[in-house]
This record gives structure tokens, sequence and C-alpha cells, in this order.
């Protein structure tokens, strides 16, 4: 999930670039650093072989500044796309708030792209996520290569949960920003949508005050009486006999059972209540306005590279 610390003024955001081998992962986060703006990224760390295969994973800190008074970042990784890396897969993927899933266009490449998608699933299935729950975007990547599937035949083989797409030819640059803004913004309406649920959620009122019900006075009532007449000793006729006075140091008991209905509600003060609400509020309300100044400056800042 986007992490945002108020009390320190950032927010990060993680998304992971998923997809078969030499797909194209990496070239895409190579052309994101050389063409944002150099203040924004910093250094492109990847670990790869001689053949330019990803041995752990790409990592590229996108970072935006001062947005809305938040320092704001977007940590990028790449994963291996080799199967027998499945461990550094699900490690990388830990904490994503988005996923680019990287196909390859190219014909006799579909079964490494079925194969690598439903390695996504089983993944993210392992850290409590679906396609249906987190942000996820394909790209269908190489489509400058003479014989490439057709758009339709990629999405009937790898789009069955109606996820957006993206032609790209990600080693000329083509599709890769679009690709980064497609999910950027989709993983800040995710945020607004999660705190939303905040905002519209019903907080009792602060001046609600503990009712008697009828039955609950009645209950109390029979309670108290038999409480009075299980304490208090029989009275005895006046024959000139004295009652036996109680043992010393023993008491008479009676255990009354209440209903659920005598118990008056436990409310927290009105105070309290009203100073939580207004904190809920406040955070939704910041949290929307921060997504909101982030969409704008990345739609700007991507939407220039295009």
């Amino acid at each position: 999930m986007v992490q945002i610390n108020f009390s320190l003024k950032e927010v990060n955001c993680k998304i992971v670039y998923y997809g078969p081998g030499l797909s194209g992962k990496t070239t895409n986060l190579e052309v994101v650093h050389k063409k944002a703006p150099q203040p924004s990224v910093g250094d492109l760390t990847s670990i790869a072989t001689e053949g330019d295969r990803t041995l752990f994973f790409d990592f590229l800190p996108l970072n935006l500044g001062q947005v809305a008074g938040m320092k704001t970042k977007f940590q990028i990784y790449t994963v291996p796309g080799q199967v027998y890396y499945n461990s550094t897969r699900k490690l990388v993927l830990q904490g994503a708030d988005g996923v680019v899933f990287v196909a390859d266009s190219k014909r006799g490449k579909m079964e490494e792209n079925i194969e690598s998608l439903k390695n996504l699933e089983e993944n993210l299935k392992e850290h409590g996520l679906s396609f249906n729950s987190i942000p996820v975007v394909l790209q269908y990547n190489k489509r400058d290569l003479p014989d490439v599937y057709s758009v339709e035949e990629l999405d009937e083989a790898l789009n069955s949960f109606s996820a957006p797409h993206v032609e790209a030819v990600a080693r000329d640059g083509e599709g890769v920003f679009p690709t980064l803004k497609k999910l950027a913004g989709m993983v800040l309406q995710s945020l607004n949508d999660q705190h939303s649920s905040v905002k519209s959620g019903s907080v009792s009122s602060p001046h609600s005050r503990t009712t008697h019900t009828p039955a609950a006075e009645e209950t109390t009532t029979n309670s108290t009486t038999a409480v009075a007449t299980a304490t208090t000793p029989p009275r005895t006729r006046a024959t000139g006999t004295r009652q036996a006075a109680p043992t010393k140091g023993r008491r008479t008991t009676a255990s009354v059972a209440y209903g659920s209905s005598a118990r008056p509600r436990i409310v927290s003060s009105p105070r309290r209540q009203k100073r939580r609400q207004g904190i809920i509020i406040g955070m939704t309300v910041g949290i929307s306005v921060v997504a909101a100044a982030i969409g704008l400056y990345l739609s700007n800042m991507l939407g220039f590279f295009s």
C-alpha cells in the first residue's frame, strides 16, 4: 500500500515491472532513467549477467520533490524473468502498490507470457492480493517486430481481468512513459478509493446519551426488589419468642442475574469522539489533496515524454 507519513511529510509508492525474460522490463527503466528530468531520478541500480539478463532486480528511484508539501517518491523495480529466480520475484513483489506486466509480442513467446502471468498471479496470492485488488497495466512490447501477435490475440490470452494495455517499443522509448503514467494514475486513484470509505463511514454522534428502556427499568426494579427480599430478615409474629440472631461472621447473599438490556451502554466522551472524527476527516482530505497533486504533477511531467 502507498505509504503516507504525515509526521515526516513523505509519500512512497512502489511499482514493479513483471514479465518473462528479455521482454523489455529493464529497457523500460533505462528509458525512464535517461529521459526523465535529471533532478527527479536517482541512480539506476542493475544486477545483470553479460547477456543483460537481470539476476536480482533493477531499482530506479523517481523523486518528484515537494508535491503538496510532501516529499514524493516512486520506487520502480523489475524482477528477474527466469523461472528459477521465483523466490526473488516474491521478495521484490512484496509491498508493491502497482504492477506493469511486460509481455513479449513476438510470435512464439505466448507460452512464456502466459507462464509468467500465472506466476505473477500465484505470487500476488501469497501476499494476499489479486488482479482485482491491485492496479495492473499490461504493456505489449516489441510492436516494431515484423511477426508479432495482434493486440486482440494478446488480450484474449493474457487479459482475462480487463486491465488497461499499452502498445510499446521500449528500446525506442515508445509507450514507456504512457505505461508508467497510466499505472501511477491507477495507484493514486486506488489510494483515494481506499480512504474515501473512511470519509463516508458513519461515526456515532458525540451527543448520544445512555437510554433506558421500559424493559430495562422493569428488570432493574425487579432485581432491586429481589435483593431487598433476600437480604431483609423475615418478620415473626408476636408470640413472645425472639428470633435467633444470625450467626456471627456469616452474611446472607443473593445472586442477581442482570439481563443484557439492563446494562448501560458505554459511550466515550463527546469531546473525544468529536476530536477523533476531526482527525479522520482531516487525514482523508489531506490524502485526497496529496493524491490529486501527485497525479497532476505526474501527468505534466510524464505527459511531456508521451
